[in-house]
């Protein structure tokens, strides 16, 4: 069932919007329109044009292909190609192409090539909404067109391109929530030739099509690429492997174990250049290497860093994940539904700054040009990128840098080509595959990173632990592979709550929340509530629970019964909160079809998470001689306002108030005009200056009474206003 969206969700995108009004506009240089898909603990960024090039979201070239997500900028994707091939080709002026290549990415738009006509984005059930302080908290905002309960997949986006070769695609990405899935996105293409009418192209036989997408990694993010050095950043120590193919089969040192999926994967290799540590900050200063990136350094390499922060300095691991992608499906031929075994038929590397990557908008006028991007689409599975640097594969004793032969530039990007494939006018191909992150979680990399620092563990023995991470990924890609082939039918968790609302106050941080209207399904046995100090990206620590077996950490708040309020009374002044909640359910049995291992389901953290700081305010006054009012005479053509509470609409102060009373505010005629219940515990309140009648004051002498409710003493206070 697809429903509308409703009043309150609309009430809840307007105060997001409103917000968004005053944030900068960081995709005002997009590839097009782009989209997020934010829900799990892998979130990327999407195009209308059907692929994402280098600085298409931001003009910031290593960005988006986050994970872990729950950390700050753990950005592993630079640039992304998608090319499109076909022999003698004839367009829509008469001129024939032998072959004829279109491309989007991995630096050129797309502009005249790929025509967006549908991109849209489908949920499950509501997204939760999340208010911090009475404002909307999130990461990037959500655009969901439609929420359907029919939708297989937590997020569904929908992406419709037609092309100048004539073929209509269809992209689907799937992503999903489960936490034993919620770290990889499922791409299916549909190509369709149907023609463009746009441009006057009759649909016709198209030859020897093939399909290719390229894929620049540079795992990490920009924190450990300013750690390491700046050409971290783009890839140019990248190392790339592949499993499953024909190259990796034949490898006696790779493990039989590991060449059970096909994947093409990433990681961030030595780079000789890197900032080191000074002599006898380690033991491990004098063999130090920057596999994982340990981030030792505060400042970076350039003196300023936006994304480290202090207290990482333990020698956190900063780039301990790899990145990948795998085959799922394809079919055989148009009339041949069946998967096709030998597909892809191209699994290969090239240089990130090769000629054929610096396409622009004559390269689909250049034969030269396009026969060379053919030429790689075709060339079949090649001889593997870390395996060339490292012949012996002992990665974890790495000396060369990466970038060898014709990555010296700027690294080495991979290749996956599908096809040749003949399509007669109405006819379709479908290709899947899906791209996914693994690796070292983050109280492992700062488990690790320590014990580097304090020389515990050897150079080689914390390599050994970042390159072991290559093996979870796997896993990873089999459940993909399983999760497709299931139809999508992986057990799903409990649903999130509706509305989860956190508000600092005086003694306490006061955490409520609604339940899902379906928050019975799926096993449901409670909710659990997790908080991180200092930083949302940091380490998150459970410490409450309603329902289900009592937690053994006795500091762990725990009500056996179902609630919907939580106060955190050991925040300590001074010091920002953030929090998520979740619904967890009851353990599960393994289910083997879907690699979803036994145990609890939860929902996903990401629903929930508070991306803005929760404080305890200012303390209750305790005595009535304690109270005031400010500004006071409230002066509305003065700027005392603008400056006492700047970039908010204007408004009074209440000071030193009880945590727990009512203020009245009268004429001096003694007519009632705004009552205001205050209950948060804490000094503060504030008012608009609008009346209850939905008027504003005019000028004159006000009485404002202020009852405790605690002990019912009353206090009197004059207001005076002038216009």
């Amino acid at each position: 069932m697809t429903k509308p969206t409703t009043l309150t969700t609309i009430c809840f995108f307007l105060l997001t919007a409103a917000v968004l009004l005053v944030v900068p506009n960081d995709r005002a240089h997009a590839q097009g329109q782009t989209k997020w898909i934010q829900i799990g603990s892998m979130h990327n960024w999407y195009s209308e044009k059907g692929g994402e090039i280098e600085e298409g979201n931001v003009l910031e070239q290593q960005y988006g292909l986050r994970w872990p997500a729950l950390v700050n900028r753990t950005d592993a994707q630079a640039a992304k190609g998608f090319w499109i091939g076909a022999t003698n080709f004839t367009d829509a002026v008469g001129n024939t192409w032998t072959p004829k290549v279109i491309a989007v990415g991995p630096r050129w738009k797309g502009d005249n090539e790929f025509f967006p006509k549908a991109f849209d984005v489908y949920a499950r059930f509501d997204p939760p909404r999340v208010m911090v302080d009475g404002n909307p908290s999130f990461a990037n905002p959500e655009e969901i067109t439609a929420v359907s309960d029919t939708v297989k997949s937590d997020r569904l986006v929908v992406n419709k391109v037609n092309t100048v070769l004539g073929l209509t695609i269809e992209r689907k990405i799937y992503a999903f929530s489960q936490q034993h899935h919620d770290n990889y996105h499922i791409m299916e293409y549909t190509f369709t030739n149907t023609g463009n009418p746009d441009i006057g192209l009759a649909a016709k036989k198209l030859t020897d099509v093939m399909f290719y997408w390229q894929f620049r990694y540079a795992p990490g993010g920009p924190g450990p690429g300013y750690e390491v050095n700046n050409s971290a950043r783009w890839g140019i120590n990248s190392m790339n492997d592949a499993r499953g193919f024909p190259p990796d089969l034949n490898n006696p040192l790779i493990a039989p174990s590991e060449n059970d999926v096909k994947c093409m994967f990433t990681w961030l290799g030595l780079h000789t250049g890197a900032n080191k540590p000074p002599a006898g900050t380690s033991p491990n200063a004098a063999t130090f290497d920057n596999i994982g990136a340990p981030i030792w350094n505060s400042t970076g390499i350039s003196g300023v860093s936006t994304y480290i922060q202090a207290a990482d300095t333990n020698w956190r691991l900063g780039a301990a994940q790899m990145v990948g992608n795998a085959p799922l499906y394809a079919d055989k031929s148009p009339t041949d539904r069946s998967a096709a075994t030998d597909q892809p038929s191209t699994s290969s590397f090239l240089g990130s700054d090769e000629p054929i990557t610096q396409n622009n908008a004559n390269t689909q006028y250049s034969q030269a040009a396009m026969t060379a991007m053919y030429s790689k689409m075709t060339e079949g599975h090649t001889p593997r990128q870390a395996w060339l640097v490292e012949g012996s594969g002992k990665f974890s004793e790495q000396t060369v840098q990466g970038n060898i032969g014709v990555g010296a530039p700027g690294g080495w990007s991979q290749g996956t080509g599908y096809g040749p494939y003949t399509l007669e006018p109405g006819q379709s191909i479908k290709i899947v595959w899906a791209e996914g992150a693994s690796g070292l979680t983050f109280d492992e990399c700062v488990r690790i990173g320590l014990q580097y620092k304090r020389g515990t563990i050897t150079t080689k023995q914390k390599n050994d632990s970042v390159l072991a991470g290559r093996l979870r990924l796997f896993e990873t890609m089999r459940r993909a592979v399983a999760n497709y082939k299931s139809g999508f039918a992986i057990p799903q968790p409990p649903y999130p709550p509706a509305i989860f609302n956190v508000r600092g106050g005086g003694d306490r941080i006061a955490l409520t929340w609604d339940p899902n209207p379906k928050e019975s399904s799926n096993g449901f046995v409670g909710y659990r509530i997790y908080r991180a100090t200092g930083r949302s990206d940091s380490a998150y620590h459970l410490v409450y629970q309603c329902g289900g077996t009592r937690p053994s950490d006795p500091n762990v708040n725990y009500d056996a019964t179902k609630t919907y309020a939580f106060n955190d009374v050991t925040a300590v002044r001074g010091i920002s909160y953030y929090y998520y909640i979740t619904s967890f359910g009851n353990s599960i049995p393994a289910d083997p079809v879907t690699r979803t291992p036994a145990g609890e389901l939860e929902s996903n953290l990401f629903y929930t998470k508070t991306y803005d700081p929760a404080f305890l305010k200012r303390p209750a006054g305790t005595t009535s001689d304690q109270i005031r009012i400010a500004p006071n005479p409230y002066i509305i053509s003065s700027n005392e306002n603008a400056l006492r509470f700047p970039n908010e609409a204007d408004k009074i102060a209440f000071f030193n108030i009880p945590g727990n009373c009512v203020i009245s505010i009268y004429t001096e005629l003694g007519e009632l005009i705004k009552q205001i219940v205050h209950t948060d515990g804490t000094g503060d309140a504030y008012w608009n200056s609008i009346t209850s009648s939905n008027q504003v004051i005019v000028s004159g002498v006000y009485i404002a009474v202020i009852e405790n409710k605690d002990t019912g003493e009353k206090t009197i206070k004059k207001l005076v206003v002038v216009r």
